[in-house]
Formats: structure tokens, sequence, C-alpha cells
């Protein structure tokens, strides 16, 4: 669901800029008479919408973009939505702030001279039931290489690595249930190029490593996703659980060019202590089994705010954060974080990986008190760098 909780952020920030001053009252809650976007998105409807994308990841230094959204639905579907977000006793309008089809167009240019650009789309079908999530796009991306696990270079290797990627997922709630189940396709065909090897890796490396940072590859999988999802809202929960493994199969077979298997699994648990106290834990875990290296765009990567994508690779990886937060009053909220990963060249080796941690603290501001949507900005401090992100909700 982050693709969604970007989407909305996006569609706020585009609101307030372009209308915060000709149509301010509606921006103004009754309740409290505080800044609020719930009357705005309950009546309008959007057919395309233009909005602006900030990139603050330091792997990439940083960077704009550009998406428009197209939303896909009927008069009688825009009515039905329109209506239930109206409806001040509906507990559920979150569910409804999204229109059920929604198809994206984007580009970026970053910092270090990478860009990129595709689509996407999601929707969801049957009340729900059926959930789809699906995108492709080019991308022409620089990005250090430091190493895998614990092998680490004297100095980081600049990749270029110009790809195609096709990824996709459909998932099918089961019964009555909080379980979803469905496929996942995964495709990617890269050409990746780097400078001279001879000076920063181990001798006995360059032969294996300089096959996978310097060629001409394709990684094809499909596989299986299972999900539980009970959360008590989809862009910020204080309640409930959100599991997810994937399991996918790479091979000739369906057109990749190397064999493995891929394991994630990510748990997040949402745990409200009072009506001012709160708590969540995020715990994940990435494996590949390969009897050989796999290319850096496909080796899991501590994701951890405070650590830079991919700054951290290896065959297994698995990472943890555990925040906690203190609602002020019924608009501000504060919080504090940690982290800790670990990235390991085998899954034996593991153990004696080293740990990286994280550290750091943020806000958020109920930007729309009926659909339970806060937004934010959280500054975490990782082994090398601080780094600030803008928040839509939850950071996961």
């Amino acid at each position: 669901m982050n693709l969604l909780k970007t989407i909305t952020a996006s569609v706020l920030i585009s609101f307030f800029s372009t209308n915060a001053f000709s149509a301010s009252g509606i921006f103004t809650d009754k309740l409290d008479g505080k800044l609020d976007a719930s009357r705005y998105l309950s009546e309008n409807a959007y057919g395309f919408l233009p909005v602006p994308v900030i990139i603050t990841d330091p792997a990439v230094e940083g960077g704009l973009g550009m998406m428009g959204l197209f939303f896909h639905e009927s008069e009688e579907e825009k009515n039905a939505r329109l209506a239930a977000m109206q409806d001040e006793s509906n507990d559920k309008a979150s569910h409804s702030l999204m229109p059920p089809s929604i198809s994206a167009a984007f580009g970026a240019y970053t910092g270090n001279g990478s860009y990129f650009a595709g689509g996407g789309h999601v929707g969801f079908f049957n009340k729900g039931r059926i959930r789809y999530m699906g995108g492709g796009g080019y991308g022409d991306v620089n990005i250090d290489f430091y190493g895998f696990g614990d092998l680490t270079l004297p100095r980081p290797i600049e990749i270029n690595t110009k790809a195609t990627a096709i990824m996709q997922t459909l998932k099918f709630k089961l019964g009555d249930s909080a379980f979803y189940l469905g496929p996942i396709h995964r495709y990617i065909d890269a050409e990746i190029s780097i400078g001279s090897l001879n000076e920063l890796l181990p001798k006995e490396y360059q032969e294996d490593y300089s096959k996978v940072l310097s060629t001409n590859i394709v990684t094809s999988g499909a596989g299986l996703t299972l999900e539980y999802d009970s959360r008590d809202n989809f862009f910020s929960p204080t309640d409930g659980l959100k599991y997810e493994l994937n399991y996918l199969w790479f091979d000739e077979a369906i057109g990749s060019d190397v064999d493995y298997t891929l394991t994630e699994l990510t748990a997040l648990n949402y745990f409200k202590i009072t009506e001012q106290w709160r708590t969540a834990i995020r715990v994940e875990a990435n494996y590949v089994d390969s009897v050989q290296i796999l290319p850096p765009y496909a080796t899991p990567y501590i994701s951890m705010r405070g650590i830079p994508a991919a700054r951290y690779q290896g065959q297994s990886v698995a990472m943890s954060e555990l925040e906690l937060a203190y609602r002020i009053n019924l608009r501000w909220e504060v919080s504090a974080f940690t982290g800790i990963g670990k990235a390991s060249d085998s899954f034996s080796d593991f153990s004696d990986s080293d740990s990286r941690v994280s550290k750091g603290a943020g806000f958020r501001y109920l930007i729309a008190r009926r659909y339970d949507f806060n937004m934010g900005i959280d500054i975490a401090k990782g082994p090398e760098d601080t780094v600030f992100y803008i928040q839509a909700g939850s950071a996961w």
C-alpha cells in the first residue's frame, strides 16, 4: 500500500499548493477550526491530476519528478464513493478516499544524473476482494556499489544500470478472512557497466564480480504472495497486523538468464497502548538462494530509515525497526524510532555479520481527520548519513 500512500500525499500537496489561498475555508475543520483536507476531499472528484514528487534518498543525491494520475470510475461509482466520504457517521471513510482504480504516469531526474520514467496501475475489484498492483518503466540509474555482505570496498564503485522493468501482483481474498493469496511476477532487462575493478576488489573476487558488474542480463521470476492484513487504517494504522510472504522462482524456462529463488518476509505490527501512546514494530527478512553472484539490482539490501538504498547488500538480509509515538493532541504526534539491520554473503555467516544501526525522530500532523490520514517528516541518522523523509502516514 506504499504506492497508495505516496499518491495520496502527492494529491494533498498539490491541492494545498494550488487551492489553499483561493479556497481556504474548505481546508478548515468545523470540529476544531484547524487546517484539514477532509471536507475538500469529500466534495471533489478528479479525472486527471498532475502532482509533484520529491526524492530525498541520498543514494541518488535527491531529485524531483512529476506524476500524472488518472482516476477510473463511472459517474455512478463516483457518486457512491463521494456519498460514503461525505457521510459524517461513516467510520470507514478512508476506504472510500481513492477511486477503485488509479493509473499513473511518472518521470524523475535526480542529483547524480539518474532518470527514470514509466507507469503503473492500482485496482480494487469486487468490493476489494481482488487487488491488483502493477507497473513498468525504463531507468538510467547511477548508484554507488560498496560491496556484498562483509566484503567492503576501500571506496565505492559507481555503477550505471540501464534497465527495463515490469512488476505485477494479483491478490484474491480468501473467504471472509483477512488473508489474500495470488501470483506475483517480476522482470528486469538490464545493462550494467562500471569502470576498472583492479584497484578496488581483492584479486580472488575480481573474476566473479566483474561478470555481474559489467554485463547485460535478464532476470525473470514468477511466484506466489500471501498476505494477512488486519490494520485499522490503510494509511496511518494505530492497531493491527500486516504480514506478507513472497516466494519467486527465477528460471530459464520463463526467460531468466540466471536461476535462483527469492524469499521475502515482511511483518508490520501496530499496537495502540493508550489514547496517547502507540508503538509499532517492523521485521523484514529477505533471502536469495543462488549458486552464483547476482547483479546488485537483484540482490537484497537493508531498507531502513537513515540508510541509503542499496548501501548494504547481501544474499541474506534482515532488519527490524521499533517506533514509539506520543499524540500531543488531536492534530500533532511526535515519535522516536531505532532500527538494526544485517547483510551477509551467505545464510550460514549471517549471525557473524556486522550490524547497521539507525535512529531518529519525527512528527505527524493529522491532515485529514475523517480519514485518519497524517503527514509529516522523519529525520534519521544511520552509520554514515543523516536523511530526512517526507512521510505520508506510516513510514512502512
